[in-house]
């Protein structure tokens, strides 16, 4: 047989493992499309259940701000007496790196079981001195997904998860990653704004469990007992649920929390996240929220404040639909926002690690916590017009005069939607 039959046949099993790949993603994306007319606060066990999740009575929630979170947290981990667990989806060599793991190291070398989970990619520039002083230490360091030809299909499916576990009886959750970047208090451009929660009561039951998925997939270990499962009893009022679970042959539940939040509003929904990129079905349901007379509001870096302009760049390419449907689209120039936040009629609201957009809807494994509770949507609000106010608000007609060449860029760019 000729060199080109070869050739051709090479080309089509290309073409054929493609499209394998390609329709895998598929048919985990349904259109997704929802009618109701109860308030957000009659349907929270309907929205836990569509994302998988239950609702869970007597929590706390502490929301912790910018680099201040790693003050709190590092404090928490040197109280921890028998467990502590700890993933993150980025971690880069540098001061707080070391500070991290200086104090994980120090609870392994007490005898304390400490388990550590990175992302493969993310953490790939994690310094040789900290993963050794946490290993010798004694703590188990693994990687999600390292970089194998075992793992070639799955290569591009992150661990993007921020979890801190303590004892099994408190938990960290949000978007702070381990580089020097969240140090600080946003005060300039090298320094970024984030929101991550503390709690207590039985939620971290939940969050534990969110750990334990990813872990016992890494390592074959399933951990029991006391020490990371106990008896908790109330700790305040909060109804929280959590949606993290991937089924096989339908939706990730963050995406189903994200859309059915935006079809039950009746007042409001501001949102706050760093890569704001939905899909068709989705500006749909954000337009529709209007017609109904719902205020919606987005905060997002400019290209100037991301940490990825060619995101942001992408994300432009569907302002024009956005801003059409009423949406207000803010911009913050100064650096990233990199808070995944969300409420919804001053009621409800929404804490985690999911960007809105496709890779975090479909592909990453991801959790976001939802809250029915107004006193920390009144604080996510108010955080929102800080950052608000010294933001860019986009303007439909100065968007639609744009020239030939930003358009033709962000429309090339959006080819790239779910490679970054």
């Amino acid at each position: 047989m000729s060199a080109t039959f070869w050739i051709g046949l090479l080309a089509g099993a290309v073409i054929l493992l493609v499209l394998v790949l390609w329709s895998s993603r598929r048919h985990r994306s349904p259109h997704l499309k929802m009618e109701c007319d109860a308030p957000v606060e009659q349907l929270v066990r309907s929205l836990a259940g569509l994302s998988l999740g239950t609702p869970i009575a007597g929590n706390s929630v502490e929301l912790l701000k910018n680099g201040h979170y790693f003050d709190v947290v590092i404090d928490r981990i040197a109280q921890a007496r028998e467990t502590v667990h700890f993933e993150t989806f980025l971690w880069k060599e540098g001061e707080l790196g070391r500070r991290m793991a200086a104090a994980l190291a120090e609870r392994a070398r007490a005898g304390l079981k400490v388990r550590v989970l990175l992302d493969a990619t993310g953490c790939r520039e994690i310094g040789d001195g900290e993963r050794r002083l946490m290993e010798e230490a004694g703590a188990r360091v693994r990687f999600f997904h390292p970089h194998s030809i075992y793992n070639l299909g799955v290569m591009t499916d992150r661990d993007h998860r921020k979890i801190v576990v303590i004892d099994g009886r408190e938990a960290f959750l949000g978007g702070h990653c381990i580089t020097d970047e969240w140090l600080g208090d946003a005060e300039d451009h090298k320094h970024f704004a984030d929101l991550s929660v503390h709690l207590h009561g039985p939620i971290v039951h939940t969050i534990q469990s969110a750990f334990s998925e990813n872990w016992a997939g890494d390592t074959g270990e399933l951990f029991v007992g006391d020490g990371v499962f106990p008896a908790l009893e109330p700790a305040g009022d909060v109804l929280v649920h959590a949606a993290f679970i991937k089924p096989e042959n339908s939706a990730p539940a963050v995406k189903i929390l994200h859309h059915a939040v935006l079809c039950m509003a009746r007042e409001r929904i501001w949102i706050q996240n760093p890569y704001f990129i939905p899909e068709p079905e989705a500006i749909d349901a954000l337009g529709a929220a209007v017609r109904r007379g719902v205020d919606v509001r987005v905060l997002m870096p400019s290209t100037e404040g991301s940490d990825n302009p060619l995101v942001q760049h992408i994300a432009h390419r569907n302002f024009e639909k956005i801003l059409r449907c009423g949406v207000r689209l803010f911009e913050y120039p100064h650096t990233l926002l990199h808070q995944k936040a969300m409420t919804v009629d001053g009621k409800w609201c929404a804490v985690g690690s999911t960007n809105f957009d496709d890779r975090s809807f479909d592909t990453n494994d991801e959790i976001t916590l939802g809250f029915l509770h107004p006193p920390l949507a009144k604080e996510l609000d108010a955080h929102f017009e800080h950052y608000a106010a010294r933001a860019q608000e986009v303007q439909l007609e100065a968007w639609r005069r744009r020239g030939w060449w930003p358009k033709l860029r962000d429309n090339a760019l959006y080819l790239l939607n779910e490679v970054f």
